[in-house]
């Protein structure tokens, strides 16, 4: 994606935060994978690496387990975790890691894949609220609170069925909280009033396998729209309305979208897998022969892509780490391979890119920097020393890591802000 068409489509995505009843600082890191989830930021003097675990500049224990991955707003820190009776939303300050508050709801224990876990949806926020899924083992419910950590409002959303278990993650969109409620054999675009929780609109999909991606915005003819990709494939709503504006059909696909679709100079990219190792991605290009002509497939690949991982895109290239460790860029608009890398390890968490630069977190906690360029070259190589399974964030020129026991801030301190380092979970007042 060109910095031109990355920052149109964080300009939308700021523009329509507004609706929540909040606005999201330049800073922040607001829903999964960051502004529009695109993986992308331009926070400047992130680190490239650091020597040992000691050199967070902060780290907090976390009791429980969870896949959510960090997100930010106004120097403050929300994430969930899971224990066999609990689900759990935490609140922790940036500058200096302190437990602020943490809110529970009850839960049971359920049957998940062996690397998911009973709390694996990322929350969003728009500056006022933070707005988290929960999934008791059998029921999804949506919730707001404040900043204080004060019950806005709850939402139950029902049933939820699948093999794997739940992971689903929120955005905000024009004053609705969106989500795409995937499973075996039912499927949703759901969109919920950020003021009080009602439903503002429900437009189903086809269901196949239950899928994780997360919905994302952009701008054709002036307005925003939504685009949601699953098994069957590619659609455009409206995010105001919930009506399809188009769609484009998978055929023949039976795998399953983990990581979230990207976009770049009017191409969408999609990859899906399954357990057994297939693997298809697929670029399709919207309205290529005029306004209204339908969404046409570019190209298809059947090997080396993720099932997990999210991709990137970053001007003319798409850039992946596969979950086997392999890194590789590709031409967007023709698949066209143009180098590919192996890092080592397996990989769960999705790639983000910082300033021009792509960091990856394998499953072991090992982080490997490189740069988004037409020829691979390592930046920085460091260590969590645990195991890690969501994908990083980046705030105010922080890097935050949640590993599988703690949550690690590595960044410059902020003096002003006097940062401690936390030796323990403490419950919130």
């Amino acid at each position: 994606m060109s910095t031109r068409s990355f920052g149109l489509l964080v300009l939308l995505a700021v523009a329509v935060l507004a609706g929540c009843g909040g606005l999201a600082n330049a800073s922040d890191w607001p829903r999964f994978r960051g502004p529009n989830g695109t993986g992308v930021s331009d926070d400047k003097n992130v680190p490239l690496s650091w020597e040992g675990r000691d050199a967070a500049l902060w780290k907090l224990p976390i009791e429980g387990a969870g896949n959510s991955s960090p997100v930010v707003s106004k120097q403050r820190i929300f994430l969930q975790s899971a224990t066999a009776d609990q689900r759990r939303l935490l609140c922790v300050e940036l500058n200096s890691g302190k437990l602020l508050w943490e809110k529970s709801a009850p839960g049971a224990t359920a049957r998940t894949h062996q690397k998911n876990t009973l709390a694996s949806g990322t929350p969003a926020i728009d500056g006022t609220h933070v707005y988290v899924t929960f999934w008791d083992g059998a029921n999804v419910s949506v919730a707001a609170f404040d900043f204080d950590g004060k019950l806005a409002w709850s939402r139950e959303l029902g049933g939820y069925v699948s093999q794997h278990g739940a992971g689903m993650s929120p955005m905000i969109v024009g004053g609705k909280v969106v989500l795409l409620d995937d499973q075996d054999g039912s499927a949703a675009v759901i969109a919920l009033s950020c003021a009080d929780g009602g439903i503002a609109w429900k437009s189903p999909r086809p269901a196949h396998r239950a899928c994780y991606s997360t919905p994302f915005l952009m701008e054709r003819r002036g307005k925003p729209e939504l685009v949601v990709a699953n098994t069957a494939g590619f659609a455009g709503y409206d995010p105001e309305s919930g009506a399809e504006l188009w769609n484009w059909t998978w055929s023949g696909n039976k795998l399953r979208t983990v990581g979230s679709p990207v976009a770049a100079h009017g191409i969408l990219f999609i990859s899906s897998g399954d357990g057994s190792g297939d693997r298809s991605a697929v670029a399709v290009r919207l309205n290529a022969k005029g306004a209204t002509a339908e969404p046409e497939l570019l190209w298809e690949n059947r090997k080396l892509f993720p099932y997990v991982p999210s991709m990137l895109t970053a001007g003319d290239h798409l850039y992946f780490v596969n979950d086997t460790g392999v890194a590789a860029c590709h031409v967007a608009s023709t698949g066209k391979p143009v180098w590919t890398q192996r890092l080592g390890g397996n990989f769960t968490a999705s790639p983000i890119l910082v300033d021009g630069n792509i960091y990856a977190i394998n499953e072991q906690g090992h982080l490997f920097v490189f740069s988004a360029a037409a020829e691979f070259k390592q930046l920085g190589e460091s260590d969590v020393s645990e195991g890690v399974m969501a994908s990083p964030a980046v705030a105010d020129s922080r890097l935050l890591i949640r590993g599988k026991s703690h949550l690690f801030c590595f960044g410059k301190p902020n003096l002003a802000a006097a940062p401690t380092r936390p030796e323990a979970l403490r419950a919130a007042k």
